[in-house]
């Protein structure tokens, strides 16, 4: 590796930020030197300094000639302790999540604006409610209602005897077994509730800073009520566009807004709407079951308390979806309240309700038997027509938005969004048909869940039907991936050449110029993924609506619905039963396996954690329960570092970002004072500021965000090559006086062939290590002597340090 920093020879103190990318990286390989100290923060996230540098403030005549290099870590907030290894279980949650940032860019349009987040928060809650009735389709239906209920059942399983309805016993009512049962999916949504509530305070709880000389921080009553039910980023400088009359607040894009990065109220408010959902959920399974039986029976009293029970149901029901639409994030301003007595109040009356219908439930009925399924299951299949239906609308209004203002490059045409709520809704599917289908088979014994003669255990019927597509949907994929498997060949052979000249080799080496060319095609299947997810999003919804239809017309598992039809048919289906059943069982239980592994195994913990760091930088505006958004700790760290340095030393200060890492920079800097950034400069590398995130999510990152960025920042420089499959150019153009931010495409690897300089074959290094690269020094020493040089030094201990320098800690000097 290159030395950490390079030597400029003026411009006064400088500060060398480095934050590195997904997967981490230790201070002692960011900072090129073994010995290492953390000059602020904890064992979460840190700056950390070479032990020579620590006390750099005090002795500033050192670095008259060199920066002070610092390097932030982060790693920890997305791969830290085992526990974090149960964030699997949440991924349809954070996928939900990152569709309410994919819309397309707005400008005047906030009705639209505001239509799409309620949507997405809707399917958001879905997945709550999925989530729980897969639940209660394990512990209820499964094994309280259908095993517990067959002496059959019950037969081999010791640990189901005190349930079992042949030994009479006090537990032996099917209404008390449910009660006992709801035990389960209530932990569950407890469970949630909790760690929600705890990840908030460990990793979003961070203030951003506020007192900037130019926006100050307005009073929580200073905002105008009806600014309160604004989605995020819907004014009309939401997309990086400004009007000569704005002010300074109203300058920022939406990236930079005070309250961006400190969304603890919608948090709060989606919580609390979340849990009373799942409780009520629990509530509504325990409820119907005996009040379909209590209408059929002599006993008024009973029945009216059922009644009663679904008329709080749908009243609590409807608090909910009250809550959930209602509002959206509030940006404009850094918003402190909390609505104490709704978050109290919702969720503990929803368990309170589901108390109640336990009780009801666990009345004395000697003559009350369970046959069949659970009463209720209907509810899968009006899950997925809601999902489908919501999912639907959203596509539609993403288009209405797109439309005025299309972007090229913008992905799926704006429809981004849709097509990973959809996504979504397909894990959620998965994991919530697998678990079901799995336990349906452990009950059942050995064959085909719902296909056995005289099963005692079968999971619903939809279930089957959407674990019967799973084949189909793959065989499906195949005829795209082929096809970019053959265009990726074609290109690789095409680049050939083009290699051979960008060298200027003398002598070709056709095995290295394959591996060279191969590397540039592959990394460019990243811009297909756009193509692929389109076509699965699509393909999801025609078959999850296909196999609605199915399941309600037939009334019966694939295997058995096409018995009558041609014998190739019918071999075809219970073929795709029998593979999607094991399919989706195996999907669930590859989640559960690679938590269990990632909570014993550090490495495997770092793989999980790559994954986190893309999918986890938005902040939690659609579902709850999605895991922490571990950049409302982050850029707050890095912004207070900035602003600290530059207004204590009156330094120069560039900040140099790798991968995940020149997103959280870009992010830090908007939020910082237009002052202190025109002392910043940017430095990105491998850098998926406009391939991913300019595409994918256009309203915040597209060309009219990155181009504003460009203009308030001092100077950026953006490196990037063909070979890195994440990392490519910003595509922001020369305005004015400052030039292009992209620089020529880096040459990987550095040499060709074996010379006196390199006698070993030089790595293809694609999207790692872009330090050992020489033009990465050089363009670090240019953007420092572009900077202003550097103010005199302030006094310690003014109003503005203490207010800047906040918990910025010993590195503020």
């Amino acid at each position: 590796m290159s030395p950490a920093t390079p030597a400029p020879k003026s411009g006064g103190a400088a500060l060398e930020l480095l934050v590195h990318g997904v997967g981490g990286a230790t201070p002692q390989d960011m900072l090129g030197d073994p010995r290492t100290v953390r000059v602020t923060g904890d064992t979460t996230a840190a700056m950390h300094r070479r032990t020579d540098d620590l006390d750099a403030e005090d002795h500033p005549e050192r670095y008259a000639e060199r920066p002070v290099p610092e390097a932030y870590c982060w790693s920890n907030l997305t791969s830290g302790n085992g526990a974090r290894a149960l964030w699997l279980l949440l991924l349809p949650f954070m996928v939900a999540n990152l569709a309410h940032w994919m819309r397309p860019p707005a400008k005047g349009r906030p009705r639209l604006v505001r239509l799409y987040g309620v949507l997405v928060r809707l399917v958001a809650l879905t997945l709550t409610v999925l989530l729980t009735a897969a639940a209660c389709e394990v512990a209820l239906d499964l094994t309280a209602w259908q095993c517990a209920g067959s002496a059959a059942c019950t037969e081999d399983r010791s640990w189901l005897g005190f349930l079992s309805a042949e030994r009479g016993g006090w537990w032996s009512q099917p209404g008390r077994r449910l009660g006992l049962a709801a035990v389960v999916p209530a932990a569950l949504v407890g469970l949630l509730w909790y760690l929600s509530n705890r990840t908030w305070s460990a990793y979003e709880a961070q203030r951003p800073p506020t007192g900037y000389e130019d926006a100050p921080a307005e009073p929580a009553e200073a905002e105008p009520a009806e600014a309160e039910s604004a989605e995020s980023d819907s004014s009309a400088t939401a997309d990086g566009e400004s009007a000569d009359a704005a002010t300074p607040t109203e300058l920022r894009p939406a990236l930079g807004r005070p309250g961006f990065w400190y969304g603890r109220r919608l948090v709060a408010r989606l919580r609390a709407a979340h849990t009373a959902a799942g409780f009520l959920t629990v509530a509504a399974a325990v409820t119907g079951a005996a009040a379909r039986h209590d209408r059929g029976a002599s006993s008024a009293l009973l029945e009216a308390l059922a009644w009663s029970l679904q008329a709080a149901f749908v009243v609590l029901a409807a608090v909910v979806l009250r809550v959930v639409c209602r509002r959206g994030r509030s940006e404009k301003r850094l918003d402190l309240r909390l609505e104490r007595a709704l978050v109290s109040w919702l969720p503990g009356a929803s368990l309170v309700l589901l108390a109640l219908a336990v009780l009801h439930a666990g009345w004395s009925r000697p003559e009350w038997r369970s046959a069949g399924t659970l009463p209720g299951d209907a509810a899968f299949g009006v899950l997925t027509l809601a999902q489908g239906g919501l999912v639907v609308a959203l596509g539609v209004v993403a288009f209405l938005l797109h439309r005025p203002h299309r972007e090229p490059r913008t992905a799926l045409y704006g429809l981004g969004g849709p097509a990973v709520a959809m996504l979504a809704c397909a894990l959620g599917g998965v994991m919530s048909g697998g678990v079901a289908q799995r336990m349906a088979d452990w009950l059942d014994g050995p064959g085909t869940p719902g296909m056995g003669a005289g099963s005692p255990v079968a999971p619903p019927v939809l279930l089957s039907w959407q674990a019967s597509v799973i084949p189909v949907l793959l065989l499906m994929l195949l005829a795209p991936v082929v096809f970019l498997a053959v265009r990726t060949a074609r290109a690789a052979r095409r680049l050939g050449p083009v290699v051979e000249a960008e060298y200027g080799t003398e002598d070709p080496d056709p095995v290295r110029t394959a591996r060279i060319a191969a590397g540039r095609a592959t990394a460019g299947l990243t811009d297909a993924a756009p193509v692929l997810v389109g076509i699965v999003s699509g393909a999801t919804l025609l078959l999850g609506a296909a196999s609605v239809a199915g399941a309600w017309a037939s009334g019966n598992v694939p295997g058995r619905a096409f018995d009558g039809a041609h014998p190739a048919i019918a071999s075809a289906a219970d073929t795709a039963q029998s593979l999607g059943s094991w399919m989706i069982g195996f999907g669930f239980l590859l989640f559960v396996t690679w938590g269990r592994r990632a909570y014993k195994d550090a490495s495997a913990r770092r793989t999980i954690g790559i994954l986190w760091d893309v999918g986890t930088f938005w902040p939690r505006a659609a579902h709850p329960f999605a895991p922490p958004c571990y950049a409302e700790r982050a850029v707050p760290d890095l912004t207070w570092r900035m602003s600290s340095w530059t207004r204590h030393t009156g330094g120069r200060l560039v900040i140099s970002g790798h991968s995940q890492g020149s997103v959280l920079a870009a992010a830090a800097v908007w939020q910082l004072a237009p002052a202190t950034r025109g002392r910043v400069a940017l430095l990105t590398y491998g850098s998926p500021l406009e391939r991913l995130y300019g595409r994918w999510f256009p309203a915040y990152f597209g060309p009219g965000p990155l181009r504003a960025l460009h203009r308030t920042v001092h100077c950026w420089s953006n490196l990037y090559r063909a070979t890195d499959p994440i990392g490519g150019p910003v595509r922001v153009p020369a305005e004015g006086a400052k030039p292009a931010v992209d620089r020529a495409v880096l040459l990987d690897p550095l040499v060709y062939g074996r010379t006196h300089e390199h006698p070993l074959p030089e790595p293809i290094l694609g999207h790692s290590d872009y330090q050992a690269d020489p033009v990465f020094a050089a363009e670090r020493s240019v953007l420092l002597d572009r900077l202003p040089p550097a103010l005199p030094r302030q006094r310690d201990g003014g109003a503005d340090d203490q207010a800047d320098q906040g918990s910025s800690g010993r590195s503020s000097g």
